[in-house]
């Protein structure tokens, strides 16, 4: 059962100012109350690495190096970071949900993405002194809207509703990932936090997938449209999940501090430490692909269907970087990419047609699963 921890006074106020800066009006959640909850980890021992079965450290001074000390600061600053720049980017949608069903739903993902940057800080302030207070601060200070996020994803603009449910569906999928990974941290206060995030983080999920089952039974927006944005953020999920070769994975995973996503399913050690990103991307490219197979369940007969961009397509980091790959996978010459580009991303022209056949607000259907 997740124990409740109480505010740290000396941080609110950083909080609080952000929520006006980025004009998010705390009324609208009326009476919640942003804490930090902590629950017990799978397991008390660190699962796998170089300290594989030792007790989790439960104080920072445990962990054996100050190098390892500094990584792990750098782990918990970036997963903070994204958490509150969800909530910036999501900020312009609250005029236009297309019914207050979808309303209360944008209003719970972004006090719970609040949460999760909360408890983020909460880990910083409590272990990591002066230098953990220095960093929270900075969590609050950056801007998404002003382009300082940490990872160039969590910068671009959501301009449509529609993005709101591809987002929550994709995004917080891979999400879902990263908590999973840290789940399994040898830091105990890390892996502590994870599964009452997890828990919300479902209702993410949720909202995303049914949002587009509903967009796609209502059949008014163009599928051609909600291709394009599909192609826009998987391939961004791509990107979060990490440099195909990285030596940051490497060290996280030989220190114990982030592991696989089905970690508590393989036995024994990943055979090149390098890859375990492309390990995560290719169970992430398989469960979107499953999933974009369910939603096209929906769609009516003699429509085009839904399908995951290619792996290589409009990737910004990695072997792909800067490739130009189209979204099935061919390499084009550069002239050849760039109108591929714009055919296959969202383009002005193509938001104007989403915002013209969604003005009435019936674009969504009002059945929803539970």
């Amino acid at each position: 059962m997740a124990q409740k921890i109480s505010t740290f006074d000396d941080w609110t106020d950083y909080f609080s100012k952000w929520q006006k800066d980025i004009g998010f009006d705390a009324s609208q959640i009326k009476d919640y109350k942003f804490d930090a909850f902590y629950a017990d980890p799978p397991h008390g021992e660190i699962e796998f690495g170089e300290f594989k079965g030792r007790k989790k450290w439960e104080k920072l001074l445990d962990v054996p190096t100050q190098e390892m000390r500094d990584a792990l600061m750098h782990l918990i600053v970036y997963q903070g970071d994204t958490e509150f720049a969800s909530t910036e980017q999501q900020r312009n949608l609250l005029e236009s949900a297309p019914s207050e069903y979808d309303l209360q739903c944008l209003l719970r993902v972004m006090r719970e993405e609040q949460r999760h940057g909360w408890q983020m800080c909460h880990v910083l302030v409590k272990n990591f002194g002066d230098s953990g207070k220095l960093e929270a601060r900075k969590l609050l200070e950056r801007r998404a809207y002003q382009g300082t996020r940490l990872l160039g994803a969590f910068n671009q603009p959501m301009e449509h509703f529609l993005e709101f449910f591809v987002y929550t569906c994709f995004i917080d999928r891979d999400g879902k990932y990263q908590l999973t990974m840290l789940q399994h941290s040898g830091f105990a206060p890390l892996a502590r936090s994870m599964g009452p995030m997890l828990k919300e983080e479902a209702f993410h999920l949720f909202t995303g997938q049914t949002g587009l089952s509903r967009v796609l039974r209502a059949g008014k927006v163009p599928i051609d449209i909600v291709q394009k944005y599909l192609n826009k953020w998987l391939s961004t999920g791509q990107d979060l999940l990490g440099k195909d070769r990285s030596s940051s994975a490497n060290r996280f995973y030989r220190w114990g501090f982030k592991g696989r996503f089905d970690e508590d399913s393989v036995l024994g050690a990943p055979k090149d430490l390098d890859c375990i990103n492309e390990e995560s991307r290719a169970h992430y490219y398989k469960e979107c692909s499953d999933i974009i197979d369910i939603l096209n369940q929906q769609i009516a007969a003699g429509q085009p269907r839904l399908r995951a961009p290619d792996p290589k397509f409009n990737r910004q980091i990695g072997q792909f970087a800067a490739k130009t790959y189209s979204v099935a996978g061919d390499l084009l010459s550069a002239a050849e990419y760039q109108d591929h580009i714009n055919r296959v991303l969202p383009q002005p022209d193509d938001l104007e047609r989403l915002r013209a056949c969604t003005k009435d607000g019936d674009w969504v259907s009002g059945e929803t699963v539970h």
